[in-house]
């Protein structure tokens, strides 16, 4: 048995280096062959982890947060798209290099390579969603190992198309208020962990405007004036957010969450309920179940899993049972 094992060396700022060769060791006391990858860059890992896939092995690992399980999601894409499908499977800005085509016959993406998690980042949204062990790296060595021995687990994925390119994403598409918020975090690097993501948020809140969206939620289209826009496979963005606290990850179906036009107090007030999911009943908040979504709106950047996608518009799509991974 042979495992990739992807190391982000900037997951957590630098202690995801240490973890790889803890992984590393872990799995091979349990009899596994280790390719261990470590690059200074997520380009080169991209780059790393293309070649291992090639190459042949029997799973991918990445250690690392929600940026990784994009990397790694893509990987898989570009490997062994989906049967009878031809897709662009692209790392977003930042987190791999550029878009590569695949194509084959396999049981979901990247054939029969499944993709497992040991979670070392700031949010691990979708480790959470999955139900991962997050902060105990022998229990998520041991998940992966069970689940490969059993043959994982299948799961949706999402598919984002902007500017002619298509990417996936595990767990939140985010276009609006929490995708500037991302933007903002991004530049900064102090100070760390999930407050980062906090404070940026209420620097934003000084100047954020509501956007005129238009939307196309499979075939329906309106108008919408709204703060933020996201589509969600999983429940959560921002280390815990639950956005959308009743999404699944295997129902065939992506979960559309706007919130309307509000004053800045009003969308400060909405905000802090997210980590429990009481935000729902917001009269501003509004949840709907959706196959397909089209978004357009001026100077509006979208970002996957955390990770930037570039500017409307774009179209968000469900692919079910696309993903097998080791949870």
């Amino acid at each position: 048995m042979l495992i990739a094992l992807a190391v982000n060396p900037r997951a957590a700022f630098g202690r995801a280096r240490h973890a790889g060769r803890d992984a590393a060791a872990h799995f091979r006391a349990a009899g596994a062959d280790v390719l261990l990858l470590c690059e200074d860059s997520y380009a080169g890992l991209a780059r790393a982890v293309d070649r291992a896939l090639d190459s042949g092995v029997d799973a991918l690992v990445v250690v690392g947060g929600d940026g990784m399980v994009h990397l790694g999601l893509n990987a898989l894409a570009g490997a062994g798209a989906l049967p009878g499908a031809r897709v662009e499977a692209g790392v977003a800005d930042g987190a791999g290099a550029g878009t590569h085509a695949g194509a084959g016959a396999g049981d979901g993406i990247g054939g029969h390579v499944p993709l497992g998690i040991i979670p070392t980042g700031t949010g691990n949204d979708t480790a959470r969603a999955l139900g991962l062990p997050r902060r105990n790296l022998p229990a998520a060595c041991e998940r992966v190992l069970e689940s490969l021995a059993g043959g994982g687990r299948m799961i949706d994925a999402g598919r984002v198309t902007a500017g002619g390119t298509s990417r996936w994403f595990a767990g939140v598409v985010s276009a609006g208020f929490d995708a500037a918020v991302n933007e903002r975090a991004n530049a900064w690097r102090w100070p760390r962990g999930t407050i980062r993501y906090q404070l940026a948020m209420l620097r934003e809140l000084a100047s954020f405007r509501a956007i005129n969206y238009t939307v196309t939620a499979d075939g329906e289209s309106w108008q919408q004036g709204a703060m933020l826009i996201s589509v969600a496979n999983g429940q959560s963005i921002g280390g815990g957010m639950r956005i959308t606290p009743e999404a699944v990850l295997d129902d065939g179906l992506l979960d559309l969450f706007i919130v309307s036009r509000v004053s800045r107090t009003g969308l400060l007030a909405v905000f802090p309920k997210v980590f429990s999911g009481r935000h729902v009943d917001h009269p501003a908040v509004h949840l709907r179940r959706v196959r397909k979504v089209e978004l357009t709106a001026g100077n509006v950047v979208a970002y996957a899993d955390g990770e930037r996608v570039g500017a409307l518009p774009l179209t968000i799509e469900v692919v079910p049972r696309a993903l097998r991974v080791l949870a």
